[in-house]
């Protein structure tokens, strides 16, 4: 049997307002009674099932006791689909006969000795229980989790608000959640209980501390079918948008809003790839949204490049001027208001509206329903024909912006620097597709330019920044000070860098595409 379940990580407050919801959900005044529920996780002293991505457990609900075998769980947009094996265990106690799949059988009989298994960590979950019908036939059970994972001394308090899918399409399981969280704050549950419970017992936690998380690569090969590139590559920067976000909400590091921006940059890149494949309408409020919180990210983004790759190199090269301090000292000011502003959005109900819509866009592969012969076949096509049209497309744009290079205006070279951006996106995306040797020279080419074209961008965001009415610093002679010389520190450097920029733009020009 699969199962499909979408989950959220839940506090306190959260949970009893997504329990009122569900109550007027259903029509009904109140809920049943919570049940107990005490899970015991089984494993090897080595955790090879652990290994092998396999959850074995004992549950008790009243006087009854179940068997249940998990197994090789994807976990996508917060969407968990897994193998799952249930079989009654009136004595308690772990029988592998008793599992009725067979190839789970013989994985978990070749992965562990059945002497060898013993508790390593239990769950006791006070849980409310639903039925839901959708608008549109669907049946959800919405689940309501109180409780707290125990391993060994250690035990931590858990709160989830889990769907599952009990007939129907994968949809109503997003359309539940947007019902159940319409306020903002959700936190998708990326890790099963059984993985909490693992860590739990091995690191002392139940989730591992916050971190920025970066793009990784996307498997393919060239006969891939467009339809799936185009999901496993949506997923992936669903995944990144999805975790930095938390962690801006989490930790001051700010390489978390840097990720975040990423995310959103090359989720509209991709959409913007795989075009003939999409519905532009069905489309476009996904990427307006994208749009929208990659300008709230971004403010905050410039202003950590400003104290970070501005202020502070020049601060260290003028230690003798005072007004560098002072500078900083305002700038973090404005800089934590904006961190506290971008919180709020991110924890807000148009941002968890966006990540909801985008997730149940992917996970149900919307671009596909209504779509006409021709958008059919380009799906059904091998993504490396996409790929090549995609990549040669995204390089005419960049050779058209860049005509007459000695002469463009600051507005035309931050266009160009704006194809530059998005080119590098899509070779990222098609990276598997790419021959390494010419992949590599090509990228290393275009970087450096890139990089030449951030130091120009640096000194155009600092005038924005500094110059504009209210700046940080402008009514402080001494910053005022300390502004002239970063400005004409970066002025200096940005002419030597557009100098070098043309000669780098003839060199990446004159290298051989790697599409």
């Amino acid at each position: 049997m699969t199962e499909t379940e979408l989950k959220f990580r839940m506090d306190p407050p959260g949970l009893q307002r997504a329990q009122t919801r569900l109550a007027v959900m259903i029509g009904a005044g109140s809920l049943p009674a919570p049940r107990l529920l005490r899970s015991v996780y089984y494993d090897t002293p080595d955790h090879a099932l652990r290994g092998a991505r396999i959850a074995l457990r004992l549950r008790q609900s009243g006087d009854d006791w179940e068997q249940t075998v998990k197994a090789a769980s994807t976990n996508h947009g917060g969407l968990q689909r897994g193998a799952e094996d249930n079989s009654p265990a009136p004595d308690a106690q772990i029988d592998l006969t008793r599992i009725g799949d067979t190839e789970l059988r013989q994985r978990i009989g070749d992965l562990a000795d059945p002497a060898q298994l013993s508790p390593v960590f239990e769950t006791a979950m006070h849980r409310v229980a639903v039925p839901v019908t959708m608008a549109d036939g669907a049946v959800v059970e919405v689940a309501l989790d109180r409780g707290d994972i125990r391993a060994g001394t250690r035990a931590m308090p858990f709160h989830e608000l889990e769907l599952e899918l009990k007939s129907g399409g994968t949809g109503a399981l997003f359309d539940a959640a947007a019902q159940l969280l319409p306020d903002g704050g959700l936190r998708l549950s990326r890790m099963s209980k059984a993985e909490r419970g693992f860590r739990l017992a091995s690191d002392g936690t139940l989730v591992p501390p916050p971190a920025p998380r970066t793009a990784c690569k996307v498997a393919m090969g060239k006969d891939t079918p467009v339809n799936i590139a185009l999901r496993n590559i949506l997923r992936e920067c669903f995944d990144q948008i999805a975790s930095n976000a938390e962690t801006v909400r989490d930790i001051d590091d700010p390489e978390g809003p840097h990720q975040l921006r990423i995310g959103l940059r090359r989720l509209r890149s991709a959409l913007a790839v795989f075009r003939p494949a999409l519905d532009r309408d069905a489309i476009a409020p996904l990427h307006a949204e994208a749009r929208w919180l990659a300008q709230e990210v971004g403010a905050l983004r410039d202003l950590d490049v400003a104290a970070i790759d501005l202020l502070t190199p020049e601060a260290r090269a003028c230690p003798n001027e005072p007004g560098f301090p002072a500078l900083l000292r305002a700038l973090q000011i404005r800089t934590d208001a904006r961190r506290a502003a971008l919180r709020t959005v991110l924890t807000g109900p148009r941002c968890q509206r966006f990540l909801i819509d985008l997730a149940r866009a992917i996970e149900t592969e919307d671009w596909t329903r209504g779509a006409d012969d021709d958008r059919l076949h380009v799906l059904d096509q091998p993504v490396g024909l996409l790929a090549r049209e995609a990549l040669a497309s995204r390089w005419k744009k960049c050779t058209t912006r860049a005509k007459g290079i000695e002469t463009l205006s600051l507005d035309a070279r931050h266009a160009l620097r704006k194809e530059l951006k998005k080119l590098r996106y899509a070779v990222e995306f098609f990276d598997p597709l790419l021959p390494r040797k010419r992949k590599a020279h090509f990228l290393k080419r275009l970087k450096t330019l890139q990089n030449i074209f951030g130091d120009l961008n640096d000194l155009h965001m600092a005038e924005t920044l500094f110059l504009a009415p209210g700046a940080p610093g402008a009514g402080d002679p001494n910053a005022q000070r300390a502004l002239g010389r970063l400005l004409g520190s970066r002025t200096a450097r940005a002419d030597a860098a557009w100098h070098d920029a043309r000669a780098r733009w003839q060199d990446l020009s004159a290298t051989k595409p790697c599409w």
